[in-house]
């Protein structure tokens, strides 16, 4: 797990997402107890090393659409939890992802527009919440910005993102002292990642992170298709 979240910190360092979409899938196979929670955890000091690093590319209008939608998310997570089942949900949000992949490889251009950020931000709520992934909707709806923009812009919405997130899950006792202590005994390998990711996002043009964005997005959602499938 040391080296997932090594790789998943590096990747995020370098596109803006992959942290989440990247561990959380074989995290749920080999270590089901760092999902959701101790990964959100970790996810928090990982957003803000990104936020801060590239703090003047910060879209300030855009992260506000993105953190209003995720915060409504956040709060509807629990109540749709309680019309839908977890599964259900994971396997609509992995579907919809893919198919917004596909029509984005097919020509669909996605204008990052505040009502679409917003709304992007709300499945991030509800998705993040509940799969511990929340941001294949911020992939498909920001690919086009310019990488550093982008990366900043999404360091800020995810860390307050994953904090209104543990806040829900400790609420409902899902997240506790014991989940802490392993966010703790990892939380070196996350610094290691990114800083091993600033040297790297310089290589990647804009039309490289687009790619990543869109593969990792993929993978985000196939790995929560394969984990509602191996979970009874």
């Amino acid at each position: 797990m040391a080296v997932t979240v090594f790789l998943g910190a590096c990747l995020q360092g370098i596109g803006g997402v992959g942290f989440a979409m990247f561990s959380a899938p074989l995290a749920a196979l080999l270590f089901p107890a760092l999902v959701p929670g101790p990964l959100l955890a970790l996810g928090c000091p990982l957003a803000l090393m990104t936020c801060i690093r590239e703090f003047r590319a910060i879209e300030w209008p855009t992260a506000a659409a993105a953190l209003v939608g995720r915060v409504i998310g956040t709060g509807l997570a629990g109540l749709i939890l309680t019309l839908l089942s977890a599964q259900v949900l994971s396997v609509l949000f992995a579907l919809l992802i893919l198919t917004g992949v596909a029509l984005s490889l097919a020509g669909w251009r996605v204008a990052a527009t505040r009502t679409r950020i917003g709304i992007a931000g709300l499945a991030s709520g509800v998705m993040g919440t509940i799969t511990s992934a929340g941001a294949p909707p911020f992939a498909i709806a920001m690919q086009h910005m310019p990488p550093d923009r982008l990366r900043a812009t999404l360091g800020c919405v995810f860390f307050v993102g994953s904090a209104l997130s543990l806040l829900m899950l400790a609420a409902v006792g899902r997240f506790d002292g014991s989940h802490l202590y392993l966010s703790v005994l990892l939380l070196p390998w996350i610094v290691l990642g990114f800083w091993a990711s600033s040297p790297l996002n310089r290589r990647f043009s804009r039309k490289a992170v687009r790619a990543l964005l869109l593969g990792l997005a993929t993978a985000g959602a196939l790995g929560v298709l394969f984990r509602t499938w191996i979970t009874p």
